[in-house]
């Protein structure tokens, strides 16, 4: 019992270590600071203990007599039907404007169809207009003063003529005789170039065809010979 007694005053005593600043500092900041799930949970209490706009808008709905809901339905409904009938007449306004825009559409592929349905005829007659010049070209200046059969036929053959140009005028064919104008490529067509001294360059001094418009659009170009510029 002695040895063992005295075994025991021959242990060391126990050192105790003082604890650091920045370590008291930690524990202290660690029972102060809220941990995150504690602090979510406070958020979401706090969320929960503010009212919303919803619930504000029931309540107040709650403190309502039944009149004022009538009243207060009422005035939502014509709201509703304001809007409806704003929304209403835009769509009329713009099915007014479409249709009116299909108005002046039609009527411009109709006077189109008008204007130049008698191209492909008018351009077969223009042959036989061509036909009656080439004609009255052949006829010599000496035979129609020699004899008076010869004067009748080209008289006839010129009056045709000229019944068959009446008819295409009337119906807003016109001819084109460009002599001495200027050369228009959207109404000319070019078939030779020749040097003149006494003419403007680029001026037209021979119709090899004539050329006709119908409505004031081109059906058939002029030939034309054109006044070369000299070399110099």
């Amino acid at each position: 019992m002695r040895a063992f007694t005295s075994s025991l005053t021959r242990l060391p005593a126990r050192t105790v270590i003082p604890r650091s600043a920045a370590a008291l500092a930690s524990s202290r900041s660690m029972l102060i600071t809220p941990s995150p799930t504690l602090r979510l949970y406070a958020r979401g209490y706090a969320a929960k203990a503010e009212p919303t706009e919803e619930d504000a808008k029931k309540d107040e709905d709650a403190n309502l007599t039944e009149e004022q809901k009538q009243i207060k339905d009422l005035q939502s409904k014509l709201e509703a039907k304001n809007s409806e009938t704003i929304e209403l007449k835009d769509r009329l306004l713009r099915a007014v404007a479409d249709f009116r825009n299909l108005q002046e559409v039609t009527k411009k592929d109709v006077r189109n169809a008008k204007d130049f349905a008698l191209q492909k005829f008018a351009k077969d007659l223009l042959e036989s207009v061509d036909n009656f010049g080439h004609a009255l070209g052949a006829f010599k200046q000496e035979d129609l003063k020699k004899s008076k059969e010869i004067s009748d036929l080209y008289t006839g053959v010129e009056m045709t003529k000229n019944v068959f140009e009446n008819t295409l005028r009337k119906h807003g064919i016109q001819k084109l005789d460009p002599i001495g104008e200027p050369f228009n490529p959207n109404k000319h067509e070019a078939t030779f170039e020749l040097a003149q001294k006494d003419k403007e360059p680029g001026t037209v001094f021979h119709v090899q065809q004539l050329g006709y418009t119908l409505n004031d659009r081109v059906i058939r170009p002029a030939k034309v010979g054109i006044v070369k510029a000299e070399d110099k």
